[in-house]
């Protein structure tokens, strides 16, 4: 509606491509970094779901004893107590072997994600790398070009200046002959 209210959009800046590379790996790193942290924290858990095993088995091995002598006694409240306490122990033996393999897969497949990102990143330096080496020798022949094309200016300029120069001597040859009298021809005596 207005001209003056428009605002002007500046253009985007000229993106440096390295910084592109530096901020992707830096990404990158940190993404890898956050994986192998959660891969540290299920390998914890891992030992921990380990013990859990080796604890839940030994506490059904001591329940089997216990439930046995009680049988061997005939204390029937005893056995059934103890029965119990198997049925629970082993359910929870169960969910922490269940624990353990999903801890297992889990573990493996972030310590495989943590090992894929660290190869990208690596692989991105060394493209970083070669990136930067490449713009470097581009900077070299762009310079000389600009060195060449300003001596090819100057050499042009010269020959713009000579042209200019012969242009003003036939210029003033043209007005000298229009404008100059001839001379008198000689008398012969």
């Amino acid at each position: 509606m207005f001209g003056f209210l428009k605002r002007k959009k500046t253009p985007p800046a000229p993106v440096d491509p390295l910084a592109t590379f530096d901020r992707l790996i830096e990404d990158l790193e940190r993404q890898a970094a956050e994986v192998r942290k959660s891969a540290a924290t299920l390998l914890a858990l891992k030992g921990e779901l380990s013990r859990g095993v080796t604890r839940y088995t030994a506490r059904l091995g001591d329940i089997a004893g216990r439930r046995q002598t009680a049988h061997d006694r005939g204390d029937a409240k005893g056995v059934g107590v103890l029965e119990r306490d198997r049925v629970q122990t082993e359910r929870l033996l169960e969910s922490t072997r269940e624990s353990l393999r999903r801890a297992e897969r889990d573990s493996e497949l972030l310590l495989g994600a943590a090992s894929e990102l660290g190869e990208r990143v690596a692989d991105l330096r060394i493209e970083r790398e070669s990136a930067s080496a490449r713009m470097a020798a581009g900077g070299v022949v762009t310079e000389a070009l600009r060195e060449q094309v300003e001596r090819f200016d100057r050499v042009m300029a010269l020959e713009a200046a000579r042209d200019e120069v012969e242009k003003a001597h036939a210029l003033a040859d043209i007005y000298r002959e229009e404008h100059v009298p001839p001379a008198a021809p000689e008398r012969v005596k």
